[in-house]
């Protein structure tokens, strides 16, 4: 969902979090990985803008984060 969200592709993601795409492909299977590797994938996501968003009773999220000149 954070990938589609900002367009990204297997190699787009792989490539900001310098992780293999096969790294990729197994963490969107919902395969485990280990702390620093999955540590790496979130603060690629959000350094692009993505905000994680805890469980609200809907289930836990992902958003755009809003942009600080308000767009």
């Amino acid at each position: 969902m954070a990938r589609a969200a900002l367009n990204w592709g297997v190699l787009d993601l792989a490539r900001e979090a310098a992780v293999s795409t096969q790294t990729v492909v197994r963490f969107e299977r919902g395969e485990a990985l280990k702390d620093p590797t999955f540590e790496r994938i979130c603060l690629a996501f959000e350094a692009a803008g993505i905000e994680f968003i805890p469980e609200n009773g809907g289930g836990p999220g992902v958003r755009l984060a809003r942009r600080s000149d308000g767009k």
